[in-house]
């Protein structure tokens, strides 16, 4: 029996130890990520490109404009396409009233089971989709999504000019989110990320970029918060005439009823946003995260502003500092989608440049610890945060960005430590 009793005792601790031995194997795995090589970055992102590949020749195998389900091409653009075709018609007064505007849809894809794509933008929005109904649908959408794309690649390549760069920031899964709905995110990202690259020796231009962003405001909420804790008042003034001068194009182009219309549509998108007539899965905030997951709104808001206010906290600190400017731009970018409650998984192409930043700082210098799990969770989480967040009410896109956002911060951090360690000497 002692001898039993001892076999036993031993098998236990040679199973505690195997145990504990692969748990620091694990950790060692990701925390180092010495499997993260270009090789295999360069495999895995032709992976993903072929499967995108073919999910684009899928969906063109419909009939006229719809994909083989019945969805309408890019989707979204629908209201897009429509809204245009409103101005050129003289119908500008209907586009903010739901009714008009969903009948106006149905000519463009008539459908008993017709889905209603709403158009919540400002009226600066209106400028950029105007000249859209000049092209029939298809042709409008080609050059839409074609000049995104490349706007958007035009940023990676500054940022890390390596083919491979390119390739993988085409198998970043928002790429096949924006094209399937047709969306502006690539319009979004690139005009946030040439504003930063122009920053630091463009400034106007950069400020000019920024206005032109104003279309999409929940995503320029920080922007004023780094430019002015950077002292970038250039840019924070060519950034306000820019979007005074759009508000002013409007006036005259359209009216200035268009915007009585517009400020009289906003209680739409607050219930959009309150009772999830957008569904909380297919958003990234963590306003959506604690909806889908049962909390009442109050508690969502109170969630939401909590993040916000971390996140205005984050970006005025990295900002204020004398710190790497690819790092600043990166917390912008990755703070952003944090800050506000209404973002949806393609809104989240703007991670795809403070992914390139930081990655450059790997291949520049080294990656330092968890860096290259965290990037890879982060440029992977949109394969299936809309998925999971269906399935199990869990949001997980706002995890892997917080997790960016804290990579950046401990970059941040340990490039001061190291200069106040290492001095340059006069």
């Amino acid at each position: 029996m002692l001898f039993l009793s001892r076999n036993r005792r031993l098998s236990r601790i040679a199973v505690l130890t195997t145990a504990s031995d692969l748990s620091v194997r694990i950790l060692a795995f990701l925390r180092d990520a010495q499997w993260l090589t270009r090789g295999r970055l360069f495999g895995y992102a032709t992976i993903l490109n072929a499967a995108s590949a073919a999910m684009i020749v899928w969906m063109l195998m419909g009939h006229g404009i719809t994909d083989p389900a019945g969805r309408p091409l890019g989707t979204d653009f629908v209201s897009f396409w429509t809204v245009s075709a409103m101005l050129h018609n003289g119908h500008e007064r209907a586009i903010y009233v739901p009714e008009a505007l969903a009948a106006w849809e149905q000519s463009v894809v008539p459908s008993e089971n017709a889905a209603f794509y709403a158009w919540q933008y400002p009226p600066i929005g209106l400028l950029l989709v105007y000249p859209l109904a000049l092209f029939s649908y298809l042709w409008s959408l080609a050059i839409w999504l074609g000049l995104g794309v490349v706007l958007y690649l035009t940023v990676l390549w500054r940022i890390l000019p390596q083919p491979l760069t390119l390739w993988a920031g085409l198998a970043f899964p928002g790429v096949l989110l924006t094209i399937e709905h047709g969306q502006n995110a690539f319009f979004t990202t690139g005009l946030l990320g040439w504003a930063l690259l122009l920053l630091p020796r463009r400034p106007v231009a950069a400020g000019i970029l920024i206005g032109l962003l104003s279309f999409k405001p929940q995503l320029g909420v920080l922007v004023p918060v780094a430019l002015i804790a950077g002292s970038q008042w250039r840019t924070v003034i060519a950034a306000a005439l820019t979007g005074l001068g759009l508000v002013a194009t409007t006036f005259i182009l359209f009216g200035g009823g268009i915007w009585s219309d517009f400020l009289a549509s906003l209680p739409l998108s607050r219930e959009m946003l309150d009772n999830g007539l957008v569904p909380y899965y297919k958003m990234q905030s963590i306003f959506a995260a604690v909806r889908l997951a049962g909390g009442p709104l109050i508690l969502a808001y109170s969630a939401q502003a909590l993040v916000g206010v971390v996140g205005v906290a984050t970006v005025a600190w990295a900002w204020g500092r004398p710190t790497d400017a690819d790092m600043k731009n990166g917390a912008l970018l990755l703070a952003t989608p944090l800050a506000t409650p209404f973002i949806l998984d393609y809104d989240l192409m703007l991670v795809a440049p403070a992914i390139a930043w930081l990655a450059c700082k790997g291949v520049r210098h080294r990656l330092l610890p968890w860096e290259g799990t965290t990037l890879t969770v982060l440029s992977l989480v949109l394969l299936v945060s809309r998925t999971i967040g269906e399935l199990t009410h869990i949001v997980l896109a706002p995890l892997a960005v917080g997790a960016g956002l804290a990579a950046i911060v401990g970059r941040i951090r340990a490039e001061s430590l190291k200069a106040h360690t290492h001095p340059i000497s006069p």
